[in-house]
Formats: C-alpha cells, structure tokens, sequence
C-alpha cells in the first residue's frame, strides 16, 4: 500500500473527486488505481475567512508499487503505507486454569477484558456499577428526580465515566504501534459509525456508545470471559508481596496471581484501601474549575466564520490555555459542542458537573470545563491521598451552595469577573439537571483558582469573541477531570512497583485521560498480564521424561 498525504479537496466535493485527485496527484491511468482507503481526514480553520477544505490522507493500492514511489522518492507526501493491522501478541494453552481479574468495566478494563478473551485468557470482569440500560436508568433517576444511586451513576457502571460524555476518541498520545486503530475497529465491528476510523476528532455521544458497550461486553463472554456486575471490590490480597486476588462485598474471595486494577478517577474507597494494604501510590496533578455555557452559534461563528453551520463541519469546539499571574494554569477541558452540562456526582451530599453530548451534537449550548492546575508538590506535599480530600470539600460546599438536593451553584460570567452574586439569568439558558441556583461561586473554590479564572475569561475572550460575554454561565464544579491518585507501575512489566501481579491501568495509572487513551492502555495491560501468564506457567514435561 502506499500512502499519499496533505490531499486537499473542498468541502463539498463529489464523492468522485477523491478518486480524481488521487489519478491526477499520482499520474495514474484509472485502471492502475485499484483500490484506496481514506485513513484520516482533517480540516484546518485557523484562516477562517479563506476557504476551508478537507485534507485527506489516503491508502491506495496500484499494480507496481515499487515504480510509483521510485517515482516520487523525493515527494515526502508520497510513501509506502505502514501496516496499521493488530497482532495478538500470546494465545492461551487450552489447559490454562487460572484466570485473571480485571477490575472495572471502563473503557480500560473494556479493553483489557475484550483482549484478554480474544487471547483465549478467560477473564473475570468485577464491576461495582450496573449494566448500561439499568445504569441509564439510575444516573437520569439523579437528573430529573434527584434521586442518587451511589453504585450507579455518571461514575460507576459499565462503559465508566467516559459513557456520559462526549464520546470523544482523538488523543494526543504517542501510539507507534496503532493500538488506537485497534480500539476503533473494535468499536466500529460493534455498531459505531464507520466515520470514526477516518475523521480528525471522532466521537459517538452517549446513546450510541451504550449500545456499543454493551456488544463489547457480549463478546467477552462469548469468548470464556465472565462479567459480573454489582461486585465491589473492597480488599487486595497479598501475601509476600505478590496478589493472590481481591476480595468482594459479600465477603467472596477471588483467586488470581493477575489482577488489572483498571479503577476510574472516583473510586475513592478503592485508593484508601490499596493505601492501607502498602500498595505504592502517589499524589497526582489534576485540575478544578467550573463549567460554562455559551449558545453553540456564538462558538460556530468564532471558530469558522463564513462557514459556520456548514453540515460537512458540524458544531465548532475550541481548546484554550492561560497562563494566569499567581502562577496557576486556567485552560478549557472536556469540551462539548452542542451539548448539556451533567449532573455527575457518585457520593451523598455533593455535587460534580461535567458535560456530554450526543452523537448529532445539535443542543442549544456549547459547554467546557474552565479549570485550573492542581500540583501535589505545591499544594499538598507528602500526603498521596490530600487530592481526594480536597475534592470531597469542594464538592461538599457545591452542594450547600446549591441549596443541598443536587442542584448545582451558579454564576453570570459578568458578575463572576465583577465578584458580585447573579440574581437572574440573560439570554444563555442552563443545560444542568436537576437544575441551578444563582449565587456567588467565589467561595466554591480555592481563592487562587477563582482569581485565575476572573483573570483567564477576559482573556479567552480576546481569542474567541463573545467567551467572555457577560450572560455566559458558570456552573459548579467540576473537579473530577482526572484521578488525583496513580499507581505507580514499571515502564516494563505494567506492575506496581511493589505488588508482583497487581497492573495499575488506565485512568488510576496515571496514563489515560479518555476514551481513546484508556483504550489503548488497556490493551497494553492485556498484552502484559498475556506474557506474563505464560511466562509463569510451569515447565511440560516431554515423552522422554525430562523437563522441556
């Protein structure tokens, strides 16, 4: 296959002109273009004023490859396509009794699970949540009844945290292997949209991404794996440094010398407890903030201009960063177009928001997190677990300032900067359910988070006109943006650092900050836990009698 990049087509072009391009850019005859793929496409807005256009990367396939690139040796846009295929790295023996646990059914342990099966490794999958239709159920119980299931919500359920959300899959990860391209089939064999494979900032949204879920997890149990829901882990077992498998709720107690912790970032009695059982942990950077809403068209016209609304372009998004005068990092986080903020707490008493959208991205309002750095080293040194705490304080007041039953604090942009409380909305409309109440924000967070936020908006809004528009809304908070805890793990082996057997992944390890991300990391895991498995399994005695 060869690869020809930077093709670049208007955006309403007929589904004939790639195939044209390709003969001209290539100086083919049509019949020596045999086949091609579309590998990414992109577009670039950052002239929006000049004409926009989709830039391809494309895969093709012709009968003399070799005299083609001869051709174009000198062409750096013109090169021999590299193999994006995934290749098992270990097959299980039929004989194999043991079986590894993996820990949660995020996207993480989603695909760790789903590697290990296709391996023949038959893992057990321990989910504290529901399934996705009953977990549906509860999270919507929250948002139009206020009714909160600590067991099932925006946090705890099969597909995680990243099943309420925007369903994005683009990551800024290094992936020389393609194991991203692996996470993508799979979700596409599962029933996502086949766009996902090519488009430069793929997402699904919720509703599709359940039925997704759920057709992941049918493969892992036709495949020998075993799901069980409603199953907390609440203990580790270790003897001499090396897991021997957790124990549950019910006080069950699961054997294996292979345990994938694939723990979201809220899983806070799971961190005490490693905590307690001498698991090596640390403190890790996170970020709190708030969430705001502008209507989507104000984002639209100031990220694509004359082509906003443009079908072939969908609903703009941004990403911004500041660098406040305190010191402290203030930048745009989960962001998502045409979207609703969410109700997204998992604890009595407290309250979280974060954003979702679905698939078609058509609600009235775009919404993100405005948050700013938190640095252990800086802010709480010497204590690996003062992250959560801090969390829990602040999504604690959230909830007094919300009026105590789920409603969330929130704020006018323009009274926000003035430091004066809102006392009625302007023409931006809150998503948030179960619903707001106006107020003052300045006591929801730290005093340094709200001066470098009043000092961050004026500036977005010298980057995007109208951000900083005095009717936009602050809602809080949002301080789940990512586990304030990791579990250290060696760059060989993915094993703690001090528990032989225990493989911290995903979000809890410190490597991954969504969808695509955990995916990725999860099959890490899995290759890991494979090698691993086999590399412990005793020696098979030959028909001689010796040991081979």
């Amino acid at each position: 296959m060869i690869r020809v990049t930077e093709l670049a087509l208007p955006l309403d072009h007929p589904e004939d002109a790639l195939r044209a391009a390709l003969l001209q850019r290539l100086q083919l005859r049509d019949a020596d273009l045999l086949h091609f793929t579309v590998f990414k496409r992109s577009y670039d807005a950052r002239k929006k004023n000049s004409e926009i256009k989709f830039v391809y990367i494309i895969d093709l396939a012709v009968p003399d490859e070799a005299a083609v690139l001869e051709r174009f040796a000198n062409d750096t846009h013109v090169r021999p396509a590299p193999d994006t295929a995934y290749y098992p790295v270990a097959e299980a023996p039929a004989n194999l009794s043991e079986r590894p646990i993996v820990v949660g059914l995020g996207p993480c342990g989603l695909f760790a699970a789903l590697l290990l099966a296709q391996m023949g490794f038959r893992p057990i999958v321990l989910e504290r949540g529901k399934d996705v239709r009953r977990r549906t159920k509860d999270t919507w119980a929250l948002w139009r009844k206020k009714q909160l299931s600590p067991e099932s919500n925006v946090q705890f359920g099969e597909g995680g945290a990243g099943l309420f959300s925007d369903g994005k899959l683009y990551s800024q990860i290094k992936d020389p292997k393609f194991y991203g391209r692996k996470v993508m089939a799979e979700f596409v064999k599962a029933g996502a949209p086949e766009e996902i494979l090519f488009v430069s900032k793929p997402h699904i949204g919720t509703f599709r991404l359940t039925g997704v879920v759920s057709r992941m997890r049918d493969e892992i149990i036709n495949l020998g794996g075993e799901i069980r829901f409603q199953q907390k882990v609440t203990d580790l077992l270790v003897e001499n440094g090396q897991v021997q498998g957790v124990e549950l709720a019910s006080g069950e107690q699961l054997r294996s010398r292979h345990v994938v912790m694939a723990l979201g970032h809220s899983a806070r009695e799971t961190f005490r407890m490693l905590h307690r059982r001498g698991v090596f942990l640390e403190a890790k950077p996170f970020a709190i903030g708030f969430r705001i809403e502008h209507p989507q068209g104000l984002i639209d016209h100031a990220r694509l201009g004359k082509y906003a609304g443009h079908p072939a372009l969908g609903a703009a998004d941004y990403k911004l960063v500041y660098h406040a005068s305190n010191g402290r990092a203030v930048y745009s986080f989960c962001m998502c177009p045409g979207g609703t903020v969410v109700a997204a707490t998992s604890e009595p008493g407290r309250v979280v928001t974060n954003g979702m959208s679905q698939y078609s991205r058509n609600e009235r309002n775009a919404n993100s997190g405005i948050v700013v750095n938190i640095e252990p080293e800086q802010d709480f040194p010497g204590d690996p677990l003062a992250g959560v705490e801090l969390q829990e304080q602040l999504e604690a007041q959230a909830y007094v300032l919300g009026g105590s039953d789920y409603c969330a604090p929130a704020q006018l942009v323009g009274d926000f900067i003035a430091g004066q409380p809102s006392e009625k909305l302007g023409e931006v409309e809150p998503s948030y359910k179960p619903g707001i109440r106006l107020g003052d924000l300045a006591p929801s967070l730290p005093a340094y988070a709200i001066e470098a936020i009043r000092e961050a908006l004026p500036a977005f809004g010298r980057q995007i006109r109208g951000f900083d528009r005095a009717d936009a809304l602050l809602t809080g908070v949002d301080t789940r943006t990512s586990s304030p805890v990791r579990l250290t793990r060696d760059r060989e082996r993915l094993q703690s650092l001090n528990t032989r057997g225990l493989y911290p992944a995903g979000e809890v390890a410190g490597y991954a900050g969504g969808i695509l991300s955990a995916g990725v990391d999860g099959i890490k895991v899995a290759e890991a836990v494979a090698r691993a498995m086999l590399a412990d399994l005793p020696p098979i005695a030959d028909t001689r009698g010796t040991q081979s």
